[in-house]
């Protein structure tokens, strides 16, 4: 009977920037140590969220729409098309993910009394509830992540960050969305 293999092990950060140089000698490892850091921070804070979600019933996608729409604003309103160009979503994945909203009770989705054509998704009560919980947990577990950190030392980090998220806004102006150019 073969041996159980042990799950792989991801190398520490250096130890894949010690890779990294061996194999291309031109490598900054500052650079390197900074967003390679980046990207696993950020699926590992991918996965946390994901699973606090979980616990309340909700996915990301149905998230996604949930901040959405109390981004903005009350009365947390928004037609469906405009859901699906801010989501980066078609049309039809937009429909998809209103009708199941709908059906767990996180939205409504009525015809706009000013124009009978038009449509409204509005967040419920419901759906208001699951957000706040939301950001109930992410809001502990982000306390918990930057515990470590003075005041100081995350306005610092903040501004940081911000500083290179512009640059790629900048650089990349139409990479705020999804990556369906990289799907294929």
């Amino acid at each position: 009977m073969p041996e159980a293999q042990e799950p792989s092990v991801e190398p520490s950060l250096d130890e894949q920037i010690a890779a990294y140089q061996r194999e291309y000698r031109d490598l900054d490892p500052q650079v390197e140590q900074v967003v390679s850091a980046l990207g696993r921070l950020n699926r590992r804070m991918n996965v946390a969220y994901g699973r606090q979600l979980a616990e309340l019933g909700i996915s990301n996608a149905e998230w996604e729409v949930l901040k959405t729409l109390v981004l903005a604003g009350a009365p947390y309103r928004m037609g469906p098309s405009e859901l699906a160009k801010r989501l980066g979503l078609t049309p039809a994945a937009m429909t998809h993910r209103i009708d199941r909203m709908a059906g767990e009770g996180l939205v409504t989705r009525d015809r706009d009394e000013n124009n009978r054509v038009r449509v409204i998704v509005e967040l419920t009560d419901e759906g208001r509830a699951k957000w706040l919980e939301a950001m109930r947990m992410a809001t502990a577990f982000e306390g918990d992540l930057l515990q470590d950190l003075s005041g100081d030392e995350r306005g610092v980090l903040g501004e940081l960050l911000t500083r290179l998220l512009r640059r790629v806004e900048d650089a990349q102006p139409d990479a705020g969305g999804r990556l369906t150019d990289l799907d294929g």
